[in-house]
């Protein structure tokens, strides 16, 4: 899994979390990535993302070094005036997965409150995020 470079917009920050199939064979992946913010101990330091709403979710079907992504977004925390963080890595789950993957955060500060700048994350779909 990874993240791409912020995509900024009207007052967003936008990334794209994406898995790749590094496997031999194809797979399929549904629904929507688990994600955390974490510090370098891999303590969750803000409150867990918002499922977009009003998205289909699908199943995409994944061959061999094929990806499927998933947007994350948030309201740039500067201007909302809320208290933030920095986190060390994002703690990204694939769907029906137990076992999450650690990558490197490089994308700031987010809101650690809960109260405005809540992540919103998308159901997966075909693609790397491009």
């Amino acid at each position: 899994m990874s993240v791409t470079t912020n995509r900024p917009g009207a007052g967003q920050s936008s990334f794209a979390l994406v898995v790749t199939n590094s496997s031999r064979r194809t797979c399929t992946v549904h629904g929507f990535p688990g994600m955390a913010f974490v510090d370098a101990a891999g303590q969750t330091v803000t409150p867990d993302p918002e499922r977009a709403t009003g998205q289909e979710q699908r199943t995409v079907t994944l061959a061999p070094g094929v990806s499927a992504w998933s947007a994350l977004t948030y309201t740039n925390p500067a201007l909302t005036g809320v208290t933030t963080v920095i986190p060390a890595k994002l703690r990204l789950t694939p769907p029906d997965e137990t076992a999450s993957l650690p990558v490197r955060w490089t994308g700031g500060a987010v809101s650690n409150t809960g109260k405005a700048s809540v992540p919103v994350v998308s159901p997966l779909r075909p693609g790397d995020g491009d």
